[in-house]
């Protein structure tokens, strides 16, 4: 018996070796040998980022430049002021203020509204106690995002308009005077924000509808037997399971606040409300592309400092929400 046992196992070692041998030859091929099938669905996603994203990079140095197309990127001379003239120029032009102002109403304006609502959207729509009326009003809401920018701005036109729109139609109804709404400058920044309200609320409310459908029944039924009415389920229960989603929502807007829809924008932009409705995307526009001589250089200048505005504004509000809230983007 005792000469099987050793026989059995001699054969069970002799059977393992070879396992042992190729476990270990596993552990000394690097991870990149290992993985390479997974690397290789890497590989479009990387050359796409290298190509787009990152290469184009190197062309920001026109912004320090005084560009010259026949002599190219690298062959320009360097601009005065240490290659920072451009950017002095922007800053101290007279209506530097006056739209980066602007630029700073419309993006706070949108933040805090398109931030806020869509969280109250989404908690009152969870509250629904029938499946189809939840699902109908979402469709609903989400319809307006996939209706083209240049189609909502059209209908602001048509809605706006002073013979045939519905808006003075209900003014003159009630026996006011017409308004063209479109040509008011005090007007522009609610109606931007309004509009785009409209059309995205539904769409930014998918997340939160997201993270509500994981919120654990028991919670809400133990709040029930506890004598809680449905406002202190809402307040206790679903706002907190949902309230990582919305600072980390709110931190990467705070990233973009500079970077107003420019599409928008500049089709809602009218003779009477440009004082209003130049922002620093549609300044960058008229000076690079409508210009009868384009300043290249000029115009990257302006993109590069919004750049870095927005990744100090990034970095501040990461900062603070981590040390407030212990969520951030890292």
């Amino acid at each position: 018996m005792v000469q099987q046992e050793n026989i059995c196992a001699e054969t069970l070692q002799t059977a393992e070796e070879p396992r042992r041998k190729i476990s270990a030859r596993k552990r000394k091929t690097p991870a990149f040998l290992r993985n390479w099938s997974l690397y290789l669905l890497l590989l479009p996603t990387t050359v796409y980022l290298l190509i787009f994203c990152y290469v184009p990079i190197l062309g920001s140095v026109v912004a320090f430049k005084d560009y010259n197309a026949f002599l190219g990127i690298w062959n320009s001379p360097w601009a005065a002021s240490g290659g920072f003239q451009h950017f002095i120029n922007f800053v101290t032009m007279p209506n530097f203020w006056n739209i980066l102002g602007n630029t700073l109403v419309l993006s706070i304006a949108s933040i805090i509204f398109n931030t806020i609502l869509p969280v109250i959207f989404a908690l009152f729509v969870n509250e629904l106690r029938w499946d189809w009326s939840k699902k109908t009003v979402q469709v609903i809401s989400y319809a307006p995002y996939f209706i083209s920018t240049v189609v909502v701005v059209g209908m602001l036109f048509s809605f706006s308009s002073i013979e045939t729109g519905v808006i003075n139609k209900i003014i003159t109804l009630f026996g006011g005077d017409p308004v063209n709404v479109m040509e008011s400058k005090g007007a522009f920044a609610a109606v931007y924000v309004i509009s785009g309200l409209w059309q995205g609320l539904g769409w930014w409310s998918i997340v939160y509808f997201g993270a509500l459908s994981n919120v654990d029944k028991e919670l809400h039924e133990a709040a029930v037997l506890d004598g809680a009415g449905r406002f202190r389920r809402i307040w206790h229960i679903n706002l907190p399971t949902i309230l990582p989603m919305v600072i980390i929502m709110f931190i990467m807007s705070i990233g973009n606040m500079l970077n107003v829809g420019f599409e928008k924008v500049y089709l809602m932009q009218t003779s009477g409300n440009l004082e209003t409705s130049e922002i620093i995307s549609t300044y960058v526009y008229r000076v690079s592309m409508l210009a009868n001589v384009p300043q290249y250089s000029y115009a990257t200048a302006i993109g590069l400092f919004n750049s870095f505005i927005n990744i100090i504004l990034l970095v501040i509000a990461n900062v603070i929400s981590k040390r407030v809230s212990e969520t951030s983007l890292w």
